[in-house]
């Protein structure tokens, strides 16, 4: 396959698109990457359901609290304003709408939107947390994952073979060779690699992508 972004790369991508002044979750793992790649000048205000808004960077090897920590049991440091609430409010905060953004990964991601991204099947271990409630909360909700599995086969698809965490939810894709919006049921191309054509992308994708006019260099800087 062609030379394709790295997580780093691809964290950078989706940053850049979080507005100033954004509420915003990142899932555990892969997408707490792109904390670290806000644009200078721009300010989003980070949620943890654990129960902590406005967090910053991780702290220095040796200063962490780890009473101060995010979901995913890393530490974090705090900014002026950060806030502490029971993770009962932390919910509450998600499943009433006052999330602009949450980006997560993904195992699949259907061209309807449908998103499976808590268990690979009836060998996996399920480990939902709280993606069900961000996927319908959240105001957009946006994916970042490499375009394909390790074994080279689609997680872009039609239609999503494993458990779903949310129905119709996903809006945008930034994977590995592109960026993709998820529109009327379809998959809407926005972004590829220079160095990959239509037809290689096509190739590595579940379902038809719809070009719906001239494509944009995906272009992000060595990380």
């Amino acid at each position: 396959m062609t030379a394709k972004l790295t997580n780093n790369q691809i964290a950078w991508r989706a940053a850049q698109d979080i507005p100033d002044r954004a509420y915003v979750n990142l899932g555990i793992g892969f997408p707490e990457k792109v904390a670290q790649y806000q644009p200078p000048g721009r300010e989003v205000i980070f949620h943890t359901e654990n129960g902590i808004l406005n967090f910053g960077e991780s702290p220095a090897p040796g200063q962490e609290d780890w009473d101060v920590i995010n979901a995913g049991k890393k530490a974090v440091t705090l900014k002026p304003g950060s806030a502490f609430f029971h993770h009962a409010d932390s919910f509450a905060m998600v499943r009433g709408g006052h999330l602009d953004v949450a980006i997560l990964g993904a195992y699949e991601v259907a061209e309807t939107g449908d998103l499976a991204n808590w268990s690979t099947g009836p060998k996996g271990v399920p480990a939902v947390g709280g993606a069900m409630d961000l996927v319908h909360g959240a105001k957009r909700v946006a994916v970042i994952t490499d375009h394909v599995t390790r074994d080279g086969k689609p997680k872009l698809v039609q239609r999503c073979s494993l458990p779903l965490t949310g129905v119709a939810c996903v809006t945008r894709i930034y994977t590995s060779l592109a960026v993709i919006d998820i529109e009327g049921g379809r998959f809407v191309l926005r972004e590829r690699l220079p160095s990959l054509s239509l037809d290689e992308l096509q190739a590595l994708t579940g379902a038809e992508l719809l070009v719906p006019g001239p494509i944009a260099d995906l272009i992000v800087p060595e990380l």
